[in-house]
């Protein structure tokens, strides 16, 4: 399957849970056929509670609804929360589920980090944001900042085709050979709301949001805002952001100043000397943990997805962004972005990069021979073939004690 650049689309900036959850929940409970959403996390607090119980009373009234969680991320839901559901008929699923090993999580890598809702063929949501309280403001220090679109127009009908798409023995694996890379799609007759969804799968696109970022920045005239919670990418996407920089680009990259985890800063760090030299802004986002993975090129392009710009996204997680071509949306993301780089960061200078010693400069080497090569090394990662776990429904109250309690008749195995 091959999306292609739609015209004549309505499309919808949502920041932070105040605004996402609000308009997901309506879209769902004005639902007239089907509801399809997957995410990488549902967490069983006050949020994932609300959206329980819109996609359960959806159920009741007879909607088809699908939904696909990730294994490792949404892996704590209790059996009355799954069961609540699935006796309403709600088709529920688990992407890769595997067993704990001494109590730890063994399902670290190609995970589903997708975060999509679509309703009937009218409207769908993109995005970066999961179902949990701390994704609201409210939360506390820790809340996150994140970004996600509510669209509608023909773009819904690519979204929805690419969700059936991916249903369970719908579209056979590839094998290795069958395996082709797809170029960057070309928008041949711009204009205004304009929409391409892409996604990074481990087939057959295996890079497309990728190159995507990287046509982005080579083609770049006057402005380039990356917004990325999780930044080491691959030596391309450096290069081309240096190369951009060098020919008068105004590249401004905002990375996470309060990290959610240490490790991700660490990894930042030791890419500033390269980006500052170059004559990247580099700007710590200070007020919360920045979830966020938009970015936004001169006045028409703009992306928003679940994609973040590090080895496990680039390389291994399933993904999806929304590419963007409106001069509108585009206004509205620059004037968010230019609004948070003002008020809520800190821009990083050479007194804030790592020390130019010989420790860091090793440390350096190791790092970008890691990004050149990540893309080809982690092909030889050992992989297997994810499982969809569908939860079935629980047995009816009489059927389930006539399993546990033997007749006259039946016989008790040892």
């Amino acid at each position: 399957m091959k999306c292609h650049w739609r015209e004549g689309n309505r499309i919808q900036l949502l920041e932070n849970g105040e605004n996402y959850y609000p308009a997901v929940f309506e879209a769902i409970g004005q639902a007239k056929q089907k509801v399809i959403l997957e995410t990488f996390i549902w967490f069983e607090d006050e949020v994932g509670r609300a959206l329980h119980h819109v996609l359960l009373n959806a159920a009741r009234r007879g909607i088809s609804i699908e939904v696909l969680l990730d294994g490792y991320g949404s892996a704590d839901l209790s059996e009355t929360f799954i069961n609540a559901l699935t006796d309403a008929g709600v088709v529920f699923r688990y992407y890769d589920p595997r067993p704990r090993l001494f109590g730890m999580r063994t399902n670290l890598f190609r995970r589903m980090h997708r975060k999509i809702v679509v309703i009937d063929n009218s409207v769908a949501f993109v995005g970066g944001i999961n179902y949990s309280a701390e994704h609201v403001t409210s939360y506390g220090p820790e809340a996150k900042q994140d970004y996600a679109v509510r669209v509608e127009g023909p773009i819904v009908e690519d979204i929805l085709q690419f969700e059936l798409a991916n249903l369970p023995q719908q579209t056979p694996a590839r094998r290795w050979w069958q395996r082709r890379h797809h170029r960057a799609e070309d928008n041949r007759r711009p204009g205004e709301a304009q929409a391409l969804f892409v996604w990074r799968d481990n087939d057959s696109h295996r890079d497309d949001i990728e190159r995507h970022y990287l046509k982005m920045l080579t083609q770049a005239k006057r402005e380039v805002i990356i917004a990325n919670a999780y930044f080491f990418p691959g030596y391309r996407l450096l290069h081309a952001m240096r190369n951009a920089a060098r020919r008068g680009v105004s590249v401004k990259l905002v990375v996470q100043g309060e990290p959610d985890m240490p490790i991700v800063k660490v990894g930042a760090e030791l890419l500033y000397n390269y980006l500052l030299k170059s004559g990247v802004q580099v700007y710590e986002y200070r007020r919360r943990p920045l979830h966020g993975k938009v970015a936004l090129m001169d006045d028409h392009w703009a992306t928003v997805g679940s994609s973040n710009l590090d080895p496990l996204s680039l390389s291994l997680n399933l993904e999806a962004n929304l590419i963007i071509h409106d001069r509108d949306f585009n206004q509205t993301l620059r004037d968010n972005l230019h609004g948070i780089i003002a008020r809520d960061c800190q821009r990083v200078d050479e007194s804030m990069a790592p020390k130019r010693t010989w420790w860091n400069l090793a440390k350096g080497v190791v790092v970008f021979h890691f990004l050149r090569h990540f893309p080809a090394m982690v092909g030889w990662l050992p992989a297997h073939t994810p499982n969809l776990a569908q939860m079935n429904p629980p047995a009816p109250p009489e059927i389930a004690a006539q399993d546990r309690i033997p007749t006259e008749n039946s016989q008790v195995k040892p």
